[in-house]
């Protein structure tokens, strides 16, 4: 019995070890998790493995990544929403008996940073300290894996993903585009566009205040990215003032407001010492069979285009090619400006 939780627990650390996204991480930590459980657990026993994210403590909404997206955060019991609660404020794991019978207890997740982002909550009719302890540590090595990840795969300055995620990250998106349009019977698509950022005149923020005060601007723009965009937007520092955003969209239309509605908060922002900001924004469709060099070869464009045509804009390339304002060479893959 020991030889098979053991081996089953290795192979769940193998796989998760060699994941990067946060979201299949929590996925596979969720399975490991329930795997360990059910195996040390009585045969009639079947335990639950969730976790949660905060949109809002005060307001108790909590999305769930779980094995079965059966469970949806409008259907939790009062009594689980408020020990979620109370754990995102304390940090501490927490323990309760909702029903007298079944144990359920409450492990948050931390950042880096030591702040709560996340709590697992495990569900199970036995109460085993043994595997209380088990569990803890299992979680204490998955927390210590992010937390090296996030510091191999984040700008230092910024927090956002740095140049060197962005190939892995824009392949499986890729490879999930090419996998969706093979589908024909699927009634849900999701469009994906690259965009490219770019502060204007950031060479004269730098010249006139110093570099201090131009990464204090860096620091700013990139926690406003943050406020404005979801968390499932993948959001990554590529080099200097230079950002990229890759999103996802139920409809095409909708990345022209989600853009818009950014470039409109940075612009009445007021940034310290300094004022006002704007910037520019090139993007592009993200479609099957695409390689990353030509995407933000097109988002860099329509960049180059919005600082030549008065800055303060976003500019979509595709766009800008029906409407003959740019003309693609095919052969070359170069662009002429009219």
């Amino acid at each position: 019995m020991h030889s098979t939780i053991l081996h089953t627990l290795l192979s769940h650390l193998v796989e998760l070890t060699s994941e990067r996204d946060q979201i299949e991480l929590e996925k596979l930590l969720t399975q490991t998790l329930f795997d360990l459980i059910s195996l040390e657990s009585r045969d009639h026993d079947q335990p639950s493995v969730s976790i949660y994210h905060a949109v809002d403590i005060e307001k108790q909404i909590f999305p769930i990544v779980a094995l079965s997206q059966e469970a949806e955060e409008a259907n939790l019991p009062s009594s689980l929403k408020n020990n979620l609660a109370n754990c995102f404020k304390s940090g501490e794991c927490l323990s309760y008996t909702p029903n007298g019978k079944v144990f359920t207890h409450l492990y948050p997740l931390k950042s880096a940073a030591h702040q709560p982002i996340a709590i697992v909550a495990i569900t199970s009719e036995i109460e085993d300290p043994q595997q209380q302890i088990s569990i803890r540590m299992l979680l204490q090595m998955f927390q210590n894996f992010t937390w090296l990840n996030h510091d191999n795969e984040r700008d230092t300055l910024t927090g956002l993903l740095n140049r060197k995620s962005f190939e892995q990250r824009i392949s499986k998106v890729l490879a999930h585009i090419s996998n969706t349009s093979k589908r024909k019977d699927d009634t849900i698509c999701h469009t994906y566009f690259l965009a490219i950022f770019d502060i204007d005149h950031f060479k004269h923020v730098n010249d006139t205040f110093g570099h201090l005060i131009g990464d204090e601007v860096l620091l700013l723009f990139s926690q406003l990215m943050t406020q404005t965009f979801r968390d499932t937007d993948m959001l990554f520092r590529f080099g200097g003032e230079e950002f990229i955003g890759v999103f996802q969209c139920t409809l095409a239309s909708d990345i022209e407001t989600v853009l818009e509605r950014f470039r409109v908060k940075i612009s009445n922002f007021k940034f310290p010492q300094i004022g006002k900001v704007t910037a520019s924004a090139g993007y592009t469709l993200i479609s099957a069979d695409e390689i990353s060099s030509k995407l933000i070869d097109r988002a860099d464009t329509a960049l180059y285009f919005a600082k030549n045509n008065g800055r303060n804009r976003n500019c979509y390339y595709d766009q800008l090619i029906t409407d003959g304002l740019l003309q693609e060479n095919t052969k070359e893959s170069d662009v002429e400006f009219f």
